[in-house]
């Protein structure tokens, strides 16, 4: 018998049998105004064992080359085109963390943008890493560590491990120029990562408790403004991201993937009094050829005729019942008890959904 989604279960004794826990406020917000920035940037990298990109097909690699060798003091004569083996254009990106100063490193990722079989063994000339204004905010230099590898034949056989086409560089940009940062000044905002109104009242509540009633205001389900008291801010921000709060319940939801049919259900999820039937239809086709001969001296030809049988099995049919209020322990037991693959599950579902047995928000990724 095919049992229910291990996650089901686990997401069962989470939810049924442990009381909610408190957890900090870091852990449920930001401040806002502290967040990473995105860097992208283009370039090359030289001394692949062969592997680089067929310049036939991508001519922007011997541009960029010949781009970078003009600003170096090499002219190469017009109409001679390079056939470069162990060069590949790269794409190049990074985040810049919050508060980051110039002189400080990051890491980056390079990715081939050309053919190139493989990155192995490169290294990554100076490149710039721009933000979504335009502006150099890091340069990006360095040896690349590739985790795949691959192998090929002459007769074009081939494998491959991971994506060797790609790979970082730890440390691998300098920050050139800083981010301007959260104004010093002023009230505190936080933004919590869910929308959730009893979450934001508790933080509330929590916040007067610790630094005196009037301090904090809740704009909205997921935005807190906070006037810290007079003092060191940096001391304030620190002990208010470690305070404890026990956040609120979450919505009653179940969420379905309908490519893996996985099926993921909250511990909030019940169900009213309502009748499943449960039956799995096989149907079989099988096709059979019958050789006809004519009579002798008849003058006939031999024909062939196809024969077809079908065949529809119904095994396995039942039928349960789930009670008013439902817990999901019950629900994970049912499905065990009939045997229902997780496409079966889905089906389930959406049929309860729509005949208003599921208190709980369906939602298909």
């Amino acid at each position: 018998m095919r049992r229910f989604s291990v996650v089901l279960a686990a997401f069962a004794l989470a939810f049924t049998a442990l009381p909610a826990s408190a957890e900090r406020i870091k852990d449920l917000a930001q401040v806002a105004g502290v967040r990473g920035n995105p860097l992208v940037g283009y370039g090359l990298v030289v001394g692949l064992d062969g592997s680089g990109d067929r310049t036939s097909q991508t001519p922007f690699t011997v541009q960029s080359m010949k781009a970078m060798l003009e600003q170096l003091g090499v002219t190469i004569p017009p109409g001679v085109n390079p056939q470069l083996k162990n060069v590949a254009a790269v794409a190049i990106h990074a985040e810049l963390p919050a508060f980051a100063k110039p002189g400080q490193t990051i890491d980056v990722t390079v990715s081939s943008i050309g053919n190139a079989g493989s990155l192995r063994g490169g290294s990554l000339l100076m490149a710039p890493l721009k933000g979504a204004d335009g502006q150099v905010y890091a340069i990006a230099q360095g040896s690349l560590v590739v985790s795949g590898f691959g192998a090929q034949g002459r007769d074009g056989s081939r494998i491959s491990v991971n994506a060797p086409n790609g790979g970082r560089i730890p440390s691998g940009a300098i920050v050139e120029r800083a981010v301007p940062g959260a104004a010093p000044g002023g009230s505190v905002t936080l933004n919590l990562h869910q929308n959730d109104f009893t979450t934001a009242a508790r933080i509330v509540s929590a916040v007067d408790a610790a630094f005196g009633a009037g301090h904090a205001k809740a704009l909205d389900g997921v935005t807190i403004e906070i006037t810290p008291p007079a003092g060191d801010r940096i001391a304030f921000l620190s002990k208010l991201e470690s305070l404890d709060i026990s956040p609120g319940a979450s919505a009653a939801k179940v969420i379905v993937n309908s490519r893996t049919g996985t099926v993921v259900m909250g511990g909030s999820v019940t169900v009213m009094p309502a009748a499943v039937a449960h039956g799995s239809l096989t149907v079989t086709v099988s096709e059979t050829f019958n050789v006809d001969q004519p009579n002798p001296l008849t003058g006939g030809a031999t024909v062939v005729t196809p024969q077809s049988t079908v065949t529809a099995n119904a095994d396995g049919s039942r039928m349960f019942m789930f009670k008013g209020g439902t817990s999901l322990e019950a629900i994970v037991r049912a499905v065990n008890a009939v045997g229902a693959a997780p496409g079966d599950i889905v089906a389930i579902l959406e049929a309860l959904k729509r005949a208003g047995a599921l208190r709980a928000e369906l939602e298909v990724i």
